[in-house]
C-alpha cells in the first residue's frame, strides 16, 4: 500500500469499506472502477478494460463510464443482481487542497433502486425481510420508491406449510431482493424456492444485526407514537426482528434517514382472499403461464389506467380480492357511477392523462436525489388536481366522495415550483440556470454580472474618462493583473489619488480602483457564486417540498383509487359487463357467463359462447365435469374464477347477471407442472398440490380441480379422485364449492350418492366420425371421451388413428388384442383380424393395465403411440 499513489490509497480505503460492491469512484467526469470491479463491469456491460498508472510497477486495471450517463449502466448491473456504491467527490477539484476528498453517498442495490429510469412504473419495486424462529416467521416487504411497507406473521406447526405460506407472499410481492436471518438458510422448500425460481439478490444477515433491544429500538425510532400502536407492530416480535434487520440495511446503503416510510401496514391472510402461487399462475391474473408476457392475462384486459400509481394500485388489487361486501359495495358504486355517467368518466380519464408517478418523485424529492426535471414534472401532476378533485366533488358515491376530500389540490407547492424553477430545467444544478428570474433578487444581480460584464466595464471606463478627464484611458485585462486601468504617460500627471500604481509601462502606467476591483470580482466570480446560490435555493425549494410529503402522498393514494375505479368502469363499459350482487349466502349464480381474456384475444372475429353457473352450499357445491379435451372445460372453470375474483375486487363482470356468495380462497389444480429439476414427478407434484388444497379449502373457498388423479394407474387415479370428491363434498371435512372436470366417467355415478353432487359436460355434435365442440355446459354426464376424435384433430397420422379404431372396437367386444413380437407390419389397407396370442404378450400385458374409456386425450395418443411402435418391433 505505501507504494501506492495518493488517490489509489484512497481508493482502497473506500473499497474495503464497501467489499462486495462494484465502486464507482467519481474521477472528474467519469467513475472509474479499479482492479477486479473494473474487470467484471468490462466483461458484464462489454466495456473496454483500460488501465491506469497507481504507484506500481504494472497499471491497474481500470473500466470508466461518464458521469452524466451512468444510470444507465448501474441499471444494468443492478438487473444482474450486483450492488453499485457510488463514491461521490465532496468538494470542487479547483478549490481542494490536495486530493480530493471522496466518499459513499449511497448503495444500489436491486431493492433499493429509486431512479425512475430503472424502474418499471406499472410494479412495485420491493426488498423483502425474513426472520425465521420456531413455528413463526416474520416477512416485511419495502418499496423504498414508494414509501410502501407491508408486514405479516406467518405461523404454522408442521415446516413444511409455514414453508409454503412463505412461497405464497413471496410469489405475491416478487421482491427483488430478499435478507434472511441465517436460520433460514436452512429452511427447506422457501430457501430453494428463493434460489431456483424467484430472480431476486439474496444476503443472509449477521446474527448482531437480530439483537432484540436493537432492533425495536430502531422500530421505535422510524415510527410515530400513533403509527406504532395503530399497527401494534411492537406486539409481534417476528415482525420487529425482521423490520429492524430491514431498518439497518437500509440505513446502511442509502446513508440517509429514512423520512419516506413513515407508514407501515400490517396485514392478516384473513383480511383478504387466499389466492396461493399456483392459482395465481394458473388463471393467469398478473402474466401468461407460459411466456410470463403481461398480454393474455387478466390484469391485461382490466389496466386501462392512466397514471403509475394505478397501474401498481390494480396490480395489489387483483392479488389481494376482498372479502367485505361492504367495502365491495363501495367501489362497485363507484364503478356504477361512472358507467352512467359516460361525459364525467371521460372529463376524469383525461384529467388522469399525463400525471406523473407522484409517489416515486416525492421519494426522490425526500432524499435529495431529484432534479429540476422531477420538480417540473410534480407541478405538471399537480396542475391537475383542481380539476380532478371538482370532479370528484360532484359525485354522488360514498367513495368518490372520500377520494375528493383525500385530494389535495396542493395549490401552494405548485406555485412555489412554477415561480422558482424554469420550465426547461437543465438535468443538473451544475449546468446553471434552473432557477427561474425573478425569484430570487440577489441571484438576478449575480446573473446580470455574468451577462452584462462587458458592459459594466465599458460603463466604468466611460465614467472614469468624464470623471479625469483622460480622453484615452481604457480598461484592459490580463491573467496576472486581471482588469486594470491604463493611461499614456502623456496623462499619467491626471491621474486621482484613489487610483493604485500596479504595473509600469515604456509609454504608460496601469492602475486599478477599489470600484474597479470589486466590479472584476463581480464578473469573475459571477459564475461560480450564480451556482452556488442557485444549488442553496434548489435546496431550499426541495426542503418545502418534502416538507409536504404526507399531503402529496395521500393525494397521490387517492388519485391512484380512482384511476382504477375509472378503469374498471370503462372497461365495463367497453365490454358489456354488468354489476354482480355480492352476498354472504355462499350461492355463486351466473347467466351467460364469458371469460374476460379469451373473449379479448378473440377479439370479435369469433364470438365468444357463454355459459351458466348455480352453485350453493346445498344443492350443487360439487360440480362433476365430463368431456373431450379441447371442448373448453379448462376455461370454463378458469373463467368462474376469473369472474368471483373480478367480483370481489369492485369490478363488474362478463354476464348477463351474476350473484357472487364471498369466496375467502380460491385454490386450482390445473394442468401439469413438472418440477423434474426437483427430482419430482407429474403425479408426485398433483399430490403435493391436492394437500395443499385440502389442508387450507374451507366451506366457502372454491376449489378448481382438473383431472385429479392422471398421473398414474387408471384404478388408483379414480379412487384418489373420488375420495378427494368425497372429501370436499363433505360439510364436516371441507365443504368447499368445487369444479372438477375428469375423463374418469365412473364418477358420475356420485350424482346418485351425494346429495351435494351434480354432473355436467360439455355438448359435442357429432356426424360421422366428425366432431364439434358447441363449447357449452349442460347438465349430464359425458357419454364418450371422444379421444380417437381429439386424436385426429391433433394432427396425428391418419394410420394411427385407423389402427386406434380397430383397437377400439375389438376391446369394447371384449376380445384380447395382442400382436407378435416380431410380427411385419400389416401392409394391407382393409381391416385386419387381430391376432390372439398367448396371455403374456406384450399388447396384451399393457392393455390390461388401461381401461380405455376413461384415459385423456393426452394418453390416448401415448398410448396410441406406444402400441403402433410394438406393432412394428
Amino acid at each position: 500500500m505505501a507504494d501506492y499513489s495518493p488517490m489509489m490509497k484512497q481508493y482502497f480505503e473506500v473499497k474495503e469499506k464497501y467489499p462486495n460492491t462494484i465502486l464507482f469512484f467519481r474521477l472528474g467526469d467519469f467513475y472509474e472502477m479499479f482492479f477486479n470491479d473494473a474487470k467484471t463491469v468490462s466483461r458484464e456491460l462489454e466495456l473496454t478494460l483500460t488501465g491506469r498508472d497507481c504507484g506500481q510497477a504494472e497499471r491497474a486495471p481500470m473500466c470508466g463510464v461518464p458521469f452524466h450517463s451512468a444510470e444507465t449502466y448501474i441499471a444494468r448491473l443492478v438487473a444482474k443482481g450486483y450492488k453499485v456504491a457510488i463514491c461521490e467527490q465532496m468538494e470542487d477539484p479547483a478549490l481542494a487542497k490536495g486530493i480530493v476528498k471522496r466518499s459513499v453517498i449511497r448503495v444500489i442495490t436491486p431493492g433499493t433502486v429509486m431512479e425512475s429510469s430503472m424502474l418499471d412504473e406499472a410494479k412495485n419495486n420491493y426488498i423483502a425481510s425474513i426472520y425465521y424462529f420456531g413455528e413463526n416467521i416474520g416477512i416485511c416487504f419495502a418499496d423504498i420508491s414508494t414509501g410502501e411497507l407491508d408486514a405479516t406473521t406467518l405461523t404454522a406447526k408442521e415446516p413444511e406449510v409455514l414453508s409454503q405460506l412463505v412461497i405464497n407472499e413471496l410469489s405475491r410481492f416478487s421482491p427483488r431482493e430478499i435478507l434472511i436471518n441465517p436460520e433460514f438458510t436452512d429452511f427447506g422448500d422457501a430457501a430453494k424456492f428463493i434460489s431456483e425460481k424467484l430472480s431476486a439478490a439474496l444476503e443472509c444477515m449477521d446474527f448482531e444485526v437480530y439483537a432484540p433491544d436493537a432492533c425495536t429500538e430502531a422500530v421505535r425510532r422510524q415510527f410515530h407514537a400513533e403509527v406504532l400502536e395503530r399497527s401494534a407492530v411492537l406486539e409481534q416480535r417476528e415482525i420487529v426482528m425482521a423490520l429492524g434487520a430491514l431498518l439497518d440495511y437500509l440505513k446502511r446503503t442509502q446513508i440517509t434517514g429514512l423520512e419516506r416510510m413513515e407508514e407501515i401496514n400490517v396485514y392478516t391472510e384473513a383480511k383478504a382472499m387466499r389466492l396461493d402461487l399456483n392459482t395465481r399462475r394458473n388463471l393467469e391474473l398478473t402474466e401468461t403461464m407460459r411466456s410470463k408476457e403481461r398480454r393474455g392475462s387478466l390484469l391485461w384486459v382490466l389496466d386501462k389506467t392512466k397514471t403509475a400509481m394505478g397501474k401498481r394500485l390494480i396490480r395489489a388489487w387483483l392479488e389481494q380480492p376482498l372479502l367485505s361486501p361492504a367495502k365491495i359495495t363501495l367501489r362497485q358504486n363507484a364503478v356504477a357511477e361512472f358507467c352512467d355517467n359516460r361525459p364525467l368518466l371521460d372529463s376524469i380519464t383525461e384529467s388522469l392523462t399525463g400525471i406523473f408517478d407522484l409517489e416515486r418523485i416525492m421519494t426522490r424529492v425526500v432524499y435529495g436525489s431529484v432534479n429540476g426535471k422531477d420538480l417540473r414534472a410534480l407541478w405538471s401532476a399537480l396542475t391537475r388536481l383542481p380539476q380532478l378533485k371538482a370532479l370528484a366533488a360532484g359525485c354522488e358515491a360514498t367513495q368518490l366522495k372520500t377520494i375528493e376530500k383525500q385530494i389535495d389540490a396542493l395549490e401552494d407547492i405548485c406555485a412555489l415550483i412554477d415561480k422558482a424553477i424554469v420550465e426547461e430545467p437543465p438535468h443538473t444544478i451544475r449546468e446553471g440556470g434552473i432557477i427561474r428570474a425573478g425569484y430570487d433578487a440577489a441571484l438576478d444581480a449575480v446573473k446580470n454580472d455574468m451577462t452584462n460584464g462587458k458592459q459594466l466595464i465599458a460603463e466604468l471606463e466611460a465614467r472614469e474618462r468624464a470623471a479625469t478627464g483622460i480622453p484615452k484611458l481604457r480598461v484592459g485585462f490580463n491573467r496576472v493583473f486581471g482588469y486594470y486601468l491604463e493611461v499614456s504617460n502623456a496623462f499619467k500627471d491626471k491621474t486621482p489619488e484613489h487610483y493604485i500604481r500596479k504595473q509600469t509601462l515604456a509609454n504608460g502606467e496601469r492602475y486599478i480602483t477599489q470600484e474597479l476591483k470589486e466590479l472584476e470580482n463581480r464578473i469573475l466570480g459571477a459564475h461560480d457564486k450564480s451556482i452556488a446560490m442557485e444549488s442553496k435555493l434548489f435546496e431550499d425549494v426541495r426542503r418545502t417540498v418534502a416538507d409536504q410529503l404526507t399531503r402529496v402522498q395521500e393525494t397521490a393514494k387517492a388519485v391512484a383509487q380512482l384511476d382504477v375505479l375509472a378503469s374498471f368502469a370503462a372497461v365495463s363499459v367497453k365490454n358489456d359487463y354488468t354489476r354482480p350482487s355480492v352476498t354472504m349466502n355462499g350461492r355463486i349464480y351466473l347467466k351467460d357467463s364469458r371469460h374476460p381474456v379469451v373473449e379479448a384475444l378473440l377479439g370479435g372475429s369469433t364470438p365468444f359462447v357463454p355459459n351458466d353457473l348455480d352453485m350453493d352450499p346445498n344443492q350443487n357445491r360439487v360440480s362433476i365435469i365430463t368431456g373431450p379435451n379441447m371442448a373448453g372445460k379448462s376455461t370454463y372453470m378458469r373463467q368462474v374464477a376469473v369472474i368471483v375474483i373480478m367480483a370481489q375486487v369492485g369490478c363488474f363482470v362478463p354476464a348477463a347477471s351474476a350473484e357472487i356468495g364471498i369466496v375467502d380462497g380460491i385454490y386450482t389444480r390445473v394442468g401439469a407442472s413438472d418440477d423434474l429439476a426437483a427430482g419430482q414427478s407429474t403425479f408426485m407434484v398433483e399430490m403435493a398440490e391436492v394437500a395443499d388444497i385440502l389442508k387450507n379449502a374451507t366451506k366457502d373457498s372454491l376449489l378448481i380441480l382438473d383431472e385429479i388423479g392422471r398421473g398414474t394407474s387408471t384404478f388408483d387415479g379414480m379412487s384418489i379422485a373420488r375420495a378427494v370428491i368425497e372429501y370436499v363434498h363433505d360439510k364436516k371435512l371441507c365443504g368447499a364449492k368445487t369444479l372438477f372436470a375428469t375423463h374418469y366417467h365412473e364418477l358420475t355415478e356420485l350424482e346418485d350418492l351425494l346429495p351435494g353432487v351434480q354432473n355436467f359436460s360439455i355438448a359435442v355434435k357429432k356426424r360421422g366420425d366428425e366432431i364439434t365442440f358447441l363449447r357449452r355446459i349442460v347438465r349430464g354426464g359425458a357419454d364418450d371421451s371422444f379421444g380417437i376424435e381429439v386424436a385426429k384433430l391433433a394432427g396425428v397420422p391418419d394410420k394411427v388413428v385407423r389402427r386406434a379404431k380397430q383397437v377400439l372396437q375389438s376391446l369394447e367386444s371384449g376380445e384380447a388384442v395382442t400382436v407378435p413380437k416380431n410380427a411385419a407390419p400389416a401392409k394391407r389397407e382393409e381391416p385386419v383380424q387381430l391376432t390372439m396370442l398367448t396371455k403374456d404378450s406384450e399388447v396384451i400385458s399393457r392393455l390390461k393395465s388401461v381401461d380405455v374409456n376413461t384415459l385423456t386425450p393426452i394418453e390416448s395418443m401415448n398410448l396410441l403411440f406406444e402400441l403402433a411402435n410394438m406393432l412394428k418391433d
